[in-house]
């Protein structure tokens, strides 16, 4: 069993025995959303942009390590591969680098997209691949936007989708809210809360959109 827990924008928790964190922002740099309020064993840092790095005091304890690089390493037995990627649609000239972290926690493959910004190619889907549950920027104008992550995910086929980086209450971005990713989809499931257990025997069959909440 693994407890995910979205802590806002693309920051979320992972847990079982072994604590990982992605993107930790500070609260302050996305609009006032909850600080992290958590010790990770594993901190993946898809870039130093500060609504993706600036929690990492938050959430860093003694033993804590932190990946912000492409390449295999493991932690505490958890296995992560950082797969190297660009922000923008352009190689990268204006936004920069991005890395897309996979990893695996009790059997349960997590992809974690960071803020992808190009339709993955074909041996960069291989990479990653297979996943299990994907975190997905949709927001588009820093990120992919809801068509271009749709197309993403196809190209990963995950059992769960978590959208993530999308405008919610409070935060100032001229990002678009989950509405246009989720328009015309089935099998969706609007959680109401920050926090969902998820077991490798019950995931499911047929690909589900799991949509957190904060409120």
């Amino acid at each position: 069993m693994v407890v995910v827990k979205w802590w806002g924008h693309a920051c979320f928790e992972v847990r079982d025995s072994v604590i990982v964190v992605t993107d930790p922002h500070d609260g302050k740099s996305v609009g006032g959303m909850p600080v992290p309020h958590v010790k990770a064993d594993i901190i993946l840092v898809s870039h130093g942009h500060e609504d993706h790095a600036s929690g990492k005091n938050f959430v860093t304890k003694s033993d804590s390590k932190i990946l912000d690089k492409a390449g295999t390493n493991e932690v505490k037995g958890v296995k992560v591969k950082g797969v190297a990627t660009f922000h923008d649609d352009a190689g990268g000239k204006k936004r920069g680098n991005n890395i897309v972290f996979v990893f695996e926690v009790d059997g349960i493959r997590f992809a974690h997209l960071g803020d992808l910004g190009h339709v993955l190619l074909d041996r960069e889907a291989e990479e990653i691949k297979p996943i299990d549950v994907l975190m997905i920027p949709v927001g588009g104008y820093y990120t992919i936007d809801a068509v271009t992550a749709t197309v993403v995910a196809g190209k990963l086929n995950p059992k769960i989708i978590i959208p993530m980086h999308y405008k919610v209450k409070g935060l100032d971005f001229p990002i678009s809210d989950v509405e246009p990713f989720l328009k015309g989809k089935n099998n969706i499931k609007r959680l109401r809360k920050s926090e969902v257990t998820y077991s490798k025997m019950e995931l499911p069959a047929k690909t589900e959109i799991d949509v957190f909440s904060l409120e």
